[in-house]
């Protein structure tokens, strides 16, 4: 569901507009018809035929009530975090960790990211992407960072990472964003 609600709200749309057509006609049929059915017929074609205009009209006030459109504007900002993360965050694991607002673990990630990237085991490049992605996201949930840490990920930050520190400030509270990431992993899982 690539277009987020928008193909569907202009099904919706159109099949509204066509079923007021339908019952619109279906009065006026009705009318030109009228010499031709008899009294009782006419009467109760004409009555179901309200009865539908009135089921369509509490459809229509019941919709007007909400928005019609089936995306809002939170459904575009969670849009936008979410493409920011997607861009940003490359590693499952560290999207799993910030979803589930799990700090300790990430530093825990941290620290093991270094000691591998010490005896060999990763490659430098690999370890700083992921270092980065997890300081992002302990800064992102609220934890202190030291100034070896912010000087580290001021120098290695990417320019999606800081377009997701950017979006995501602006945009939504850490609990909205947090919700957008746990989703993104679920989605990820399936």
């Amino acid at each position: 569901m690539a277009s987020r609600g928008q193909s569907e709200t202009t099904k919706l749309r159109q099949n509204l507009e066509e079923q007021l057509d339908r019952l619109v006609q279906q009065l006026a049929d009705l009318e030109e018809c009228r010499e031709d059915l008899d009294d009782e017929e006419y009467e109760e074609t004409k009555n179901e035929t309200i009865e539908q205009l009135k089921e369509f009209k509490e459809s229509l006030d019941n919709m007007s009530k909400g928005n019609m459109s089936l995306v809002d504007e939170l459904n575009g900002m969670q849009l936008a975090i979410q493409a920011a993360i997607s861009k940003a965050f490359k590693t499952p694991e560290v999207i799993r960790l910030f979803a589930k607002k799990q700090p300790g673990q990430l530093r825990q990630r941290l620290a093991e990211l270094s000691r591998d990237a010490k005896i060999g085991k990763i490659s430098q490049e690999l370890a700083t992407q992921q270092s980065v992605e997890i300081l992002t996201a302990l800064k992102k949930l609220g934890e202190q960072l030291g100034p070896q840490e912010e000087a580290y990920l001021e120098s290695n930050s990417s320019t999606s990472l800081k377009e997701f520190e950017k979006v995501s400030g602006s945009l939504a509270s850490g609990d909205k964003v947090l919700r957008v990431a746990g989703s993104q992993v679920q989605q990820a899982s399936q």
